[in-house]
């Protein structure tokens, strides 16, 4: 725990990337991966799905079918860096072995928490109006990531057939690649349950592309790891539907290759976000004094489009 506490520590003390705010919908939702950024301040997410799970795992401990739905909940406050989050998810397993075959229940909640420690910036390019080459030149800059870090605990409030021994912890490096205005690649590195005997590491890999200002698609793989048992490897692909800036839907699917079994997911839901965000700007000869501004209100997909606000 305490080592939890150090890191919540260290992200108030590292002060390096300036605040940002999607004036649409930033939906965790359909990939598994997470953004560094968060959503902004006074603003309050949900994002809810239902999801069905199949699998021949000889491993008994496996379930062979699995129905559930969850929910996460976000919340921007404080900062425009900082995020707190509540994941719920309730399933029912069917279970040849269990006397009443199956079990249900409540099989995770976990509270968390992310932070943006660096944004990265790129060159205006529609300023450039004297060179057609530098106008459409690849911005190298692109290349290098933002960056944010999770930590979460998965805390005992579940049903009594998910509930283990102890807390455990998960921490994550989370990095975004902006490629164009179009095209965004996540990387997640994640230790998950670090503090007991089920110590596990895992990697995501997501690419989301917006197809217009309405639809978009992302592919993802993930690796995972963890001792005595063979790595496990997924792909996963899906298609997000804005309705308005509030309101999206998606749907995905995934499975796993390089396993001697078979396993299949699916998976639909829906974000909606409450906005109560405001800007916040300081002027230098108001020195006691703020102004709050509400936000804009403009086109789709802002920030796969470039229409971002610091």
């Amino acid at each position: 725990m305490n080592r939890v506490l150090l890191l919540f520590l260290a992200f108030f003390s590292i002060q390096i990337a300036k605040a940002q705010y999607t004036e649409i919908i930033n939906s965790k939702r359909p990939g598994l991966s997470e953004s560094p950024y968060s959503i902004g301040t006074n603003v309050y997410q949900f994002e809810t799905g239902l999801f069905y799970r199949n699998s021949d795992n000889p491993l008994y401990t496996v379930p062979s079918d699995t129905y559930g739905g969850e929910l996460l909940f976000r919340y921007g406050k404080f900062s425009e860096k900082l995020e707190f989050d509540l994941n719920l998810a309730y399933q029912i397993d069917d279970l040849s072995h269990h006397p009443n075959g199956h079990i249900k229940g409540l099989s995770d909640l976990t509270v968390g928490a992310k932070y943006l420690i660096r944004q990265q910036d790129f060159t205006d390019k529609s300023k450039e109006v004297r060179s057609f080459k530098k106008r459409y030149a690849f911005d190298w800059k692109r290349l290098i990531p933002s960056i944010g870090i999770y930590a979460g605990v998965h805390t005992k409030f579940v049903s009594k057939d998910y509930k283990e021994d102890d807390l455990s912890y998960k921490l994550a490096v989370l990095l975004q690649n902006d490629i164009t205005d179009r095209l965004v690649i996540l990387t997640n590195l994640i230790n998950d349950k670090f503090s007991t005997d089920d110590s596990f590491y895992k990697y995501i890999i997501t690419m989301t592309y917006a197809i217009n200002q309405n639809w978009s698609y992302f592919i993802e793989n993930q690796g995972q790891y963890q001792e005595d048992y063979a790595p496990k490897y997924q792909f996963g692909t899906g298609l997000a539907y804005l309705i308005n800036e509030n309101l999206q839907v998606d749907a995905s699917a995934r499975t796993n290759f390089f396993d001697d079994y078979t396993y299949y997911y699916f998976s639909t839901g829906i974000a909606w976000r409450l906005d109560r965000h405001y800007d916040t700007m300081s002027f230098k000869n108001l020195s006691d004094k703020t102004v709050k501004k509400k936000k804009k209100r403009t086109g789709f997909f802002s920030k796969l489009f470039g229409k971002k606000r610091n």
